[in-house]
This record gives structure tokens, sequence and C-alpha cells, in this order.
């Protein structure tokens, strides 16, 4: 029992006794880990900064050289650059200067052009006002025809015609069922003449300017071509061929406006048709301008053809005045030649039967002059030159 209390008691402290040396080898072994710790970070910490130091110095030496070779090839490869760039770098800036001088180009145009459209709408309300006055004016017949009239005047001053010599206003004819009184007679070569009425009606087409409506508007356009085409026909009817003396079978009716003459057109597709087969040919100013162009050329070809024949009845004039100047010249020669025969007679009479006789005379010293020999004319010498028979004939 004492054995068993013994070993239970020594059992006991031996088991305190390990635990207290497993404490204190659990105390120690902790204490040498955090030594050991210790001394490795502070190792690590030495072969850390010596690396360090290695490395930033290794680093310097190979970065250096590296910098001053990038350094050489960046200044090399930046000449070249540049010199690659250059002529596009100038390129760039003649094109910057060229966008700047047309953009200031566009502000200066499109400032122009602004100021040309506000003055296209001031004028366009001028224009729409003057057309108002003109409507207004054309709608009073006399203005409307002394307006004609002008139109008519100014066309045939255009083409050439003069008041004087070419056209006549206003000429009018008495008949016997009235007087017939164009508005213009235009005189061609050898007397004839071409009449040209102006009278066209226009009212309803001013009515159409006017028109509040489209469909009113077209119904209007419908009346205007009615009325040229009745003007047409009462031209028709006029005796302007017996009247005014020879003229061609045909009235031209002027229209004082193209405006005018497409709207009747418009109408009436086949109006030019209808004109001529009433004989009534239309005329607009382009179209008038045309014609008389040609009548002035025809005058022009007249009055050259008269220059042609006066300088022909001149020049057999001359050649006929020529020839009788020729003969009288060989007329002229012939009796020189007869004066020259006669002389030499003469001095021949007088050598044989005076002055044989009057030498004898000086032989006696009657006196004290000499008397001079005579000398006969060397006929060879003043044989006058005969004109030529072709000429002298006249031929």
């Amino acid at each position: 029992m004492q054995n068993s209390v013994i070993t239970i008691e020594t059992l006991t402290y031996l088991g305190i006794g390990f635990g207290v040396g497993v404490l204190v080898c659990v105390v120690m072994a902790k204490s040498g880990v955090l030594f050991f710790s210790k001394k490795l970070k502070s190792l690590s910490k030495e072969v850390l900064f010596d690396n360090s130091a290695r490395f930033m110095e290794l680093a310097d030496k190979y970065f250096s050289s590296y910098v001053k070779e990038a350094k050489k090839d960046f200044d090399i490869k930046g000449n070249e650059i540049l010199r690659t760039v250059d002529p596009v770098r100038k390129t760039l800036d003649k094109y910057e200067a060229r966008l700047n001088a047309m953009e200031k180009d566009r502000e200066k145009a499109y400032g122009s052009i602004t100021e040309k459209l506000m003055e296209m709408g001031r004028s366009q309300n001028l224009l729409h006002i003057e057309t108002g006055n003109l409507v207004k004016a054309l709608r009073v017949p006399h203005v409307r025809g002394r307006w004609g009239e002008i139109t008519l005047k100014r066309v045939a001053e255009l083409a050439g015609m003069t008041d004087h010599c070419d056209f006549n206003e206003q000429v009018s004819s008495g008949g016997g069922k009235g007087s017939v009184r164009p508005d213009m007679v235009v005189t061609l070569p050898e007397n004839r003449k071409i009449i040209i009425d102006s009278k066209v009606p226009l009212m309803a087409y001013l009515d159409a300017l006017e028109a509040s409506g489209e469909k009113e508007r077209q119904e209007r356009m419908k009346d205007h071509g009615r009325q040229v085409m009745k003007h047409i026909s009462n031209l028709s009817s006029k005796t302007y061929f017996k009247e005014l003396g020879p003229t061609p079978e045909f009235v031209v009716l002027f229209i004082p406006g193209e405006n005018f003459f497409s709207a009747a057109l418009t109408v009436y597709p086949d109006l030019i048709e209808k004109g001529i087969e009433k004989g009534v040919i239309l005329a607009t100013p382009t179209t008038l301008i045309a014609l008389l162009k040609a009548v002035s050329y025809s005058w022009k070809q007249k009055r050259s053809y008269e220059n042609a024949e006066e300088i022909r009845n001149l020049g057999m004039e001359l050649f006929s005045r020529l020839c009788s100047m020729t003969s009288n010249i060989n007329r002229l020669g012939k009796d020189i030649e007869n004066c020259v025969a006669t002389y030499n007679r003469t001095v021949g009479a007088m050598e044989t039967r005076v002055m044989s006789t009057a030498k004898k005379l000086d032989s006696l010293d009657v006196s004290s002059r000499t008397m001079e020999d005579l000398h006969k004319i060397d006929y060879s010498k003043t044989l006058t030159r005969e004109f030529n028979r072709q000429y002298r004939d006249g031929k």
C-alpha cells in the first residue's frame, strides 16, 4: 500500500514535472522561433540592401549606356524624320495658307452673295411694283398702242432700218370703205412693201396676270388665245394688198413680247399654221428682227448692184474717152511727121534756090556777119510712135 501510494505520488510528480518540462519546452520553442524570425528578418534586410545597392549600381551603369546610345540614335532618327517630314510640313503650311485664303474668299463671297440676294429681293419687289404699273398703263388703249409702236420702232432700228429710208410708220391709204392704217410699212427693193400690224389684243392676258386663282388665270389665258385668233381673222380681211401697192400676199402681225405669243400658242398650238392659212405671219421681236435684217441685207445688195452698174458705166465712159484721146494723139503724131517732112523740103529748097546766091554775096564781103548753114532734121530720129491699134480702135 505504501508502495502503491508512493508510486502514485511519484507519477503525479513526474506528470507535473513533465508538464512543466513541456511548458518550458514550449516557452523555449516560442522564444527560439521569435529569435530566429528576428534573425532572418535582419539577414533578409541586409541581403536586400546589398542586392538593391548592387542592382542600382548595375542598373545605373546599364541604363546610362543605353540612354546615351538611345539619345544618339534618337538624334539621328529624329533628323531623318525631320528631313522626311519637312516637305510634308511645308505642303501642309501651303494648304493651310490656301485654306485660310479660301476661307476669306468664301466669307467675302458669302457676304457678296448675301448682298446680291438682298439686292435681288429689292429688285424683285421693284419689278413687281413696276409690273403692276405697266399692267395698269397697258389697260389704257392709247398707251398700249403707243407702247406697241415704240417697241416696233425700236426693233426696226436694231435691224438697221431707218425712218427715212426703209420703213414708214402709220402710213394710211384711203379706200372705198375707209382708210387702211397699218402700224408700219417696210419698203423693199423695186418699191415692194411689207405690211406690219402691232395692234394685238392684250386685255385678256393682263387680266390673267391679276387673276386670284389658277383656274381663273387659265380661263383668261384661253380668252387671250381666242382674241389673238380673232385678230388674225380681222387682219386677213383687210385690203392691204390693193390699197398700198405691190406687197407680198401676207401681213405681219407683230406681238410685242415673247410671253404674249407663247401664252396664245399654249392655247392654240396650231396658231402659226392657222395664221399662214389666212395670210398672217406671226412675229415676235426676235423673229421680226431677223425678217428686217433680211430686208436690210436686200437693200445693201441692191445698193451694191447699183454701185457696180455705175462703176461699169463710168469705166466704159472712161475707156471711150481714152480711145478718143489716143486717136487725137496719133493724129498729132502724124501732123508732127508732116511738119518735119515739110521742114526738110523747105530746107532743101532754101539750100538749092536761095543759099547758093546768098553764098555768092557772102564772098563779096557785103556784110560782116556769116550766114549759118541750114540743117535738115533726121527723120529717123524724130519718127513719132503710134498707139497700139487695139487701143486706138477701142477694142
